[in-house]
């Protein structure tokens, strides 16, 4: 007899046994409250005043969109993109004293076998 089709045929009896039926409490509490970690202590208005001053990875408000904001200008209009001075957009541009350093025979050996060669 295959092992999976008798585990597959027995009932299954949960590990977690609760005590007493599944109740509900007979009020809850669902109006909205600030949260306790709120910069401001106040909730808003609405979602849409809310959505209007809201900052995620830039606006969220239609109006940046349309007016000239966020994405009105293809990428070749904005200018060409250079870091500022003492920022590298890569690795390579660092000085050569930040580089990766070559690696040596013996550690090639030691990965390559798994570091028994190091003590062999």
């Amino acid at each position: 007899m295959h092992a999976t089709a008798a585990l597959r045929n027995a009932a299954r009896t949960p590990l977690i046994r609760f005590l007493g039926k599944r109740s509900t409490p007979k009020s809850v509490d669902h109006t909205p409250r600030v949260h306790p970690a709120s910069p401001t202590g106040a909730l808003p208005d609405s979602f849409a005043t809310y959505r209007a001053k809201a900052q995620q990875h830039g606006p969220l408000g239609r109006a940046s969109f349309t007016s000239g904001g966020i994405g009105s200008l293809s990428g070749a209009a904005l200018g060409p993109v250079r870091p500022a001075a003492g920022e590298f957009f890569d690795r390579t541009e660092l000085p050569a004293r930040f580089g990766r350093l070559s690696w040596t025979e013996a550690e090639i050996e030691a990965i390559e076998s798994g570091g028994a060669s190091m003590f062999a």
